[in-house]
């Protein structure tokens, strides 16, 4: 499983307000359980394998899962996605979402798309269920509805993520969802060792999602982390 130290490894967090937390060998084995418990179809596994060959990430099978379930409760008939990748998160979303839901998903690379279009015809979703969007994530976004969205998926740049949850917070209804998948960023988040800009900027988007006033936060221990807040009414 990604994004975890090894057992005897105590990871200082302190970009986190100085809390400290010891990762065990048994957690680990619980956490990769929990992120393997749900099963996937030939559909997923061939999405995933043209990510892997792409050279991309796809979200992990417990990352999909907590997407499924969180479009299913809020029960979300627009969601908005940033990065399309292959269609790994797209099938999740879509599976999650009413039957008459729409997925709006940006990629700045069309060729990537074309993959999730096949996927997500192979899982049986009608071609109206996604409308797929080439471009830049923040060339695209302003041009969306506000308030027009029940959950806004981000899997883009990380250097980018405070920009996606300013537009997230424009174009989310009141009780809606944002989500923020890699927030873990491999174990580098909590590691008080020097980091890249993108992990800077996680940190600060951690910061912003937990002291926002406009937000009820959780952070999900599945895949490499997936951030997830409600939009207060």
């Amino acid at each position: 499983m990604r994004g975890f130290p090894g057992a005897a490894d105590t990871v200082s967090v302190a970009p986190l307000r100085g809390q400290e937390r010891v990762i065990t060998a048994n957690r680990q084995t619980s956490w990769a359980f929990a992120d393997a418990f749900v099963a996937e179809d030939d559909t997923l596994r061939w999405a995933r394998d043209r990510a892997r060959e792409s050279g991309l990430p796809s979200v992990s099978p417990g990352t999909g899962a907590a997407l499924r379930l969180l479009a299913a409760t809020a029960d979300a008939k627009a969601v908005a996605e940033i990065g399309t990748g292959t269609g790994v998160s797209g099938i999740y979303l879509l599976h999650g979402m009413r039957s008459d839901g729409v997925l709006t998903t940006v990629d700045p690379e069309p060729d990537r798309q074309q993959f999730a279009k096949e996927a997500f015809r192979a899982a049986g979703f009608a071609a109206n269920r996604a409308r797929f969007i080439p471009g830049h994530a923040l060339d695209v976004l302003p041009r969306l509805a506000d308030g027009g969205y029940d959950l806004v998926f981000c899997d883009g740049d990380r250097t980018e993520s405070l920009d996606y949850l300013a537009e997230s917070l424009r174009l989310l209804r009141p009780g809606g969802l944002v989500c923020f998948e890699g927030v873990f960023a491999d174990g580098r988040t909590v590691d008080s060792a020097a980091q890249p800009a993108e992990v800077l900027r996680l940190r600060e988007l951690l910061r912003a999602v937990r002291e926002s006033q406009e937000l009820l936060p959780s952070l999900l221990p599945v895949g490499d982390g997936l951030l997830c807040a409600v939009r207060r009414g």
